[in-house]
């Protein structure tokens, strides 16, 4: 039996490490030919995928990246790439809020904008931009992260009014305290502890768990689903 995504081409966003890879992964376990990004000039995709190395908080090179992506004819485009710093607000850095900006929010735009004109003529396309809890809620010392997580889901609800039309499915998807080497950096143990006492599951999520539902989104099985920011958090924000 043919794969469900045979003949599609996929762009994964920090494709080598928790939640990207879990996605390149299932994007190429059921058929599609993946490419994934990462900072390292060195970097290891999946097996199975390519590797394009670039840095979203260099603008050069993110706009050069993109222009040539509008040449790549992307059927599936998943805005994964993140970074965070905790900080109070009246302590935040501009630079370190700019450089969150530039990742979270700048380069899922400008990719957006570089995959549509083909997806328009394909009349078919999926893009998923991975959002967080913290797109949905806020915490203290989250300003920059949230700011740019709530952009997110706003420029996804614009597109999303735009390319449905024309076959294009833009989502958003709302992790919540997944267990990847961002969180445990982030938080450390005793913040992981005291988060997973504040989730119903009582547990961290998992990158494979959060993958499951992003490649369902950019399946050709999802054919009404826009313009969402879909919580997986096992109940965090619903508490």
């Amino acid at each position: 039996m043919e794969k469900p995504l045979t003949g599609r081409l996929a762009l994964v966003t920090g494709g080598t490490r928790g939640i990207g890879r879990a996605v390149a992964i299932r994007l190429n376990a059921d058929g599609a030919s993946v490419t994934v990004t990462g900072t390292s000039l060195n970097g290891v995709p999946p097996q199975g995928c390519s590797y394009y190395a670039v840095d979203f908080t260099n603008r050069n090179a993110t706009e050069k990246f993109a222009g040539e992506v509008e040449n790549w004819g992307v059927d599936i485009l998943i805005n994964n790439a993140g970074v965070n710093k905790i900080s109070p607000f009246d302590q935040l850095d501009p630079d370190d809020f700019d450089k969150i900006q530039s990742v979270n929010v700048r380069a899922p735009f400008l990719l957006c904008r570089a995959v549509i004109p083909s997806m328009k003529r394909k009349k078919w396309g999926r893009i998923v931009n991975i959002s967080s809890v913290l797109g949905k809620i806020s915490k203290e010392y989250r300003g920059s992260y949230s700011t740019s997580k709530f952009a997110l889901d706003g420029m996804t609800s614009a597109l999303a009014a735009e390319v449905a039309r024309y076959g294009i499915l833009a989502n958003c998807v709302a992790p919540g305290f997944i267990d990847t080497q961002l969180t445990r950096t982030v938080l450390g143990e005793k913040g992981i502890a005291e988060m997973t006492s504040k989730i119903p599951i009582g547990r961290l999520g998992r990158p494979e768990e959060i993958a499951t539902f992003i490649v369902w989104l950019a399946s050709p099985d999802n054919t009404y689903i826009s313009g969402q920011n879909i919580a997986i958090d096992g109940g965090f924000t619903r508490v």
